[in-house]
């Protein structure tokens, strides 16, 4: 099994640097969206009216070899008067021979309304390591043979820019964004026609109160790619009492998954998600696991420290 899947995984790679097309999602993946909005959203910086740091790491489908692993740190905070939000994340991804390390700034500016709620219009400006190793593949046996193209290294800094508009209140979201707008070349040389392509995404929730200890929370996520299908993500999160919510969630590329946060003190959450395939894909995995811990710095107790639900 151990040399199929490589072969699968080789595959990837080379439909990904060396066809005209690039028909697939290339952005990081994640099941705990609904805690780490900016990393699809500018205009989220500085929404939660505090200063906001957050680490998350995903190991998808354990047990293959080359399987994506994502890692970020996102922090986020207001200022002057909480009119201005300011954010950075710092990714590290990972899938088969290629690797991308980089780091995102994001700016929002916000106004806000008579019924507490708040428009914000964000920015976002990235640069990107892109590698793919090709040199540490045994091309004559793979489907590369002898092409040239498949017998360079790929090592390229990108970079690239998104914007996004998103609209709170104390329950409500909802907030509409495109990420790396520029096409920029993936291949080793010229020749090459695969390219990074921009990505769409619409995010919504609703937080329905269930008595005086429980909320509802519901989102949906729609994301979309030139030349892959639109996938929706759609999740139902249950709030006990602001300490421990517990969430499920349906994505339509056939994935499963269960996740819990708890809020381990006023300042710390901690977070994890297990996802599991519906397809054939499943006996060859022992699913992905996704951690997530954030740390709120409390220097107003009355804002950061209030309950928030996104």
């Amino acid at each position: 099994m151990g040399r199929n899947v490589r072969a699968v995984f080789f595959c990837l790679c080379l439909l990904f640097l060396g066809s005209g097309y690039v028909n697939a999602q290339q952005n990081a993946m994640y099941s705990q969206y609904v805690f780490n909005t900016l990393a699809y959203n500018p205009a989220y910086a500085g929404s939660r009216n505090a200063v906001s740091v957050s680490a998350l790491y995903r190991n998808q489908w354990v047990g293959i070899e080359g399987a994506p692993k994502t890692a970020t740190l996102t922090a986020d905070a207001p200022f002057n008067r909480e009119r201005i939000g300011l954010g950075i994340q710092i990714i590290s991804d990972e899938l088969g021979i290629t690797k991308t390390t980089g780091a995102s700034l994001s700016g929002a500016y916000k106004i806000t309304f008579n019924n507490e709620g708040r428009l914000s219009f964000g920015l976002q400006g990235s640069v990107s390591k892109f590698r793919a190793n090709f040199s540490s593949l045994d091309l004559d046996n793979g489907a590369g043979g002898s092409d040239p193209v498949y017998m360079q290294d790929v090592n390229k800094i990108l970079y690239n820019f998104g914007s996004g508009v998103y609209y709170s209140t104390e329950r409500f979201y909802v907030g509409l964004s495109a990420l790396d707008m520029l096409n920029n070349r993936l291949g080793a040389d010229t020749t090459s026609a695969a390219r990074q392509v921009a990505h769409g995404y619409f995010a919504t929730g609703y937080v329905f109160p269930l008595g005086d200890d429980f909320n509802l929370k519901t989102a949906v996520l729609l994301k979309g790619a030139k030349g892959a299908p639109v996938q929706a993500d759609l999740n139902l999160t249950l709030w006990i009492k602001d300490v421990l919510a517990l969430g499920g969630e349906y994505r339509t590329s056939a994935d499963i998954s269960a996740s819990m946060e708890m809020k381990v003190t006023p300042n710390v959450r901690l977070g994890y998600a297990y996802d599991r395939s519906t397809t054939s894909l499943k006996s060859f995995n022992k699913g992905s696991h996704e951690f997530m811990l954030r740390y709120t710095f409390s220097f107003d107790q009355n804002s950061a420290l209030s309950p928030r639900f996104f």
